[in-house]
């Protein structure tokens, strides 16, 4: 199993080296813009590499006059993977339009760079320039030490980032390790966590744990309000003072999602999971009213989730969320009404429980019934409750008599 990390280091580099950076980025940014209107020329949008390579790749170095080779083609990738990103929202219904590159990055591969351990030699529009790393006194037991200069991780690029006058190297690591779940346990005795997202509880499990949203909304509202009195001053210091508080804010609410997030994987350890199903983050503004605050804690909640997981060979899934808080967890009847608010309240069987533990069960079966694959040994058994089992055909498994008693747990009764 892969493990991945991203380590960012501040880069130390001269104005000489500064300024040809500076100009790498605005190079790297056009050969990117000019991939991605290339590929909506057409009556179609062209996404695949091969073709925007054969068709942009000449262009680009004559016109940029010899931009490295290595960088048009990272340019080339990351206007690919824009393209496709746009194409898969239109084929959902959702609206997109093309995309336009921006944001000062540049994409690093070995190509490109060479990784030591003090220190980085970055191609640009001029040969290369070698950056300093900016590292703590002391590394030990910082992303610093414990993945870029650990001998058991490898380096495999990075991205070069300019933000508030200084140069960032997110630099990408990895090392393979052996699942602490055999294979044979992987499949045979497999269980699924279901998770279900949300504005007034972040996330719910199905074995019925709930992660409230009122301290990421409190602090949420308050944050916006400071800005937006600051946005009345209309003043540089104001400005300044913005971008301070809103990295105040993004390091307070990293750190409460990096804690949901290792409580998660506690839960799905405890109850033995090997899955963690997660409803598709694409289109989770509109069907949860939610932010862009909200969709932003989304995502980093996957992203934390998945790769803690994996340490633990524990799988971090996402299936189509269509109809998990109006279908019945219990009987399947799937009706708008069966939801009021917070209450799930079943028209056909009359199974009532909260809405969004309803919810966190239906993702764990949804994604129980994508992989099932007729006893053949390949699929998970289950869809882990508080107090039991929830099979694929909607059966209740009891867990032993030591399981939980909570509010939302599961009854013989109710079914799962």
């Amino acid at each position: 199993m892969e493990i991945r990390r991203t380590v960012r280091v501040k880069l130390d580099v001269d104005s000489e080296a500064a300024a040809l950076l500076e100009d790498t980025v605005d190079a790297f940014l056009w050969s990117a813009q000019y991939v991605v209107d290339h590929a909506f020329e057409g009556e179609h949008v062209t996404t695949s590499k091969t073709t925007l390579d054969d068709e942009t790749y000449d262009d680009i170095r004559e016109q940029t006059g010899g931009f490295n080779g290595g960088l048009v083609q990272a340019a080339r990738n990351k206007a690919a993977e824009a393209c496709r990103s746009v194409v898969a929202r239109w084929k959902q219904g959702k609206a997109a339009s093309k995309p336009e590159f921006t944001s000062p990055h540049v994409v690093y591969d070995h190509r490109t760079a060479t990784f030591h351990d003090e220190y980085v030699t970055l191609a640009t529009t001029e040969g290369r320039v070698r950056a300093d790393y900016v590292l703590p006194n002391d590394a030990c037991g910082t992303p610093h030490g414990k993945y870029l200069l650990a001998d058991d991780y490898e380096t495999t690029g990075a991205e070069l980032h300019y933000r508030d006058g200084d140069w960032m190297l997110h630099i990408h690591c990895k090392r393979e390790v052996e699942s602490d779940t055999s294979d044979q346990a992987a499949t045979e005795n497999g269980t699924v966590l279901g998770v279900d997202l949300g504005v007034d509880n972040i996330a719910v499990t199905s074995t019925g744990r709930f992660w409230s949203g009122d301290e990421f909304n409190h602090w949420r509202r308050e944050y916006e309000q400071h800005r937006s009195d600051l946005q009345q001053c209309g003043t540089r210091w104001a400005h300044e003072a913005i971008k301070a508080v809103s990295r105040t804010e993004a390091g307070r609410f990293k750190t409460l999602l990096h804690r949901i997030a290792n409580e998660l994987i506690a839960e799905a350890r405890k109850t033995g999971c090997t899955v963690i199903a997660f409803e598709d983050l694409t289109g989770i503004r509109e069907r949860t009213n939610a932010s862009w605050g909200h969709k932003w804690a989304f995502d980093r909640l996957y992203e934390y989730a998945e790769y803690k997981a994996a340490t633990h060979g524990i799988a971090v899934e996402q299936v189509n969320p269509a109809d998990t808080s109006r279908r019945c967890s219990h009987c399947g009847f799937t009706d708008s009404n069966n939801r009021d608010g917070e209450t799930f309240g079943c028209g056909e069987c009359g199974y009532e429980n909260h809405a969004d533990y309803n919810a966190a069960k239906n993702i764990g079966l949804r994604y129980l019934r994508r992989t099932q694959t007729g006893g053949d040994g390949g699929a998970p058994l289950g869809v882990r409750l508080n107090s039991g089992m929830l099979t694929v055909n909607g059966g209740y498994s009891p867990g032993s008599p030591e399981a939980g008693t909570e509010v939302h747990a599961e009854t013989r009764e109710r079914g799962g």
